[in-house]
């Protein structure tokens, strides 16, 4: 028998906190404009509802070294993309008010996206993480977000296809 618990006549609770025990409180969900990450949101904004737990809303901007070389404007498109995601989740709650209540926050992280979700679940201290299928097919070959997130092992991660 646990020596945290006294579950042997059916008496007490466990009196040491185990992390995910009482569902999520904190889900993260990758988007970045594409239809799955859509998706993901949708799927990740009704399992937040239910559990009455947090929606984080990440979208992490790309650092793309070679565009900067060229001269282009890699910041401000990357962040003008932040911004596009931000009012369209606005414009989504406003919608849905009075029908659906979700608490939700959003976050930008800027690199890779699979190493900006894990540092945005590390600190949000996420209890599950969602993301949207990968569309594209070369990741089928090297692997996508989505299955690195899996393999990475350290939450529950649904994908949304």
């Amino acid at each position: 028998m646990n020596e945290d618990t006294d579950q042997g006549r059916g008496e007490g609770l466990p009196t040491g906190f185990e992390r995910g025990t009482d569902g999520p409180k904190v889900i993260v969900v990758g988007v970045d404009g594409s239809d799955t990450s859509w998706r993901a949101a949708a799927y990740a904004a009704g399992l937040a509802r239910r559990q009455n737990a947090l929606l984080a809303v990440v979208y992490v901007q790309p650092v793309l070294a070679g565009g900067a070389a060229l001269g282009a404007p890699v910041v401000e498109a990357t962040e003008e993309v932040a911004e596009e995601l931000l009012a369209e989740i606005r414009a989504t709650t406003e919608r849905l008010r009075g029908i659906f209540a979700v608490r939700w926050e959003f976050h930008t992280f800027r690199g890779d996206p699979y190493a900006g979700l894990v540092r945005a679940a590390d600190e949000l201290t996420a209890d599950a993480v969602v993301v949207g299928a990968s569309e594209q097919a070369g990741h089928r070959i090297v692997g996508s977000v989505a299955v690195r997130l899996v393999k990475a092992g350290r939450w529950p991660v649904t994908v949304v296809p």
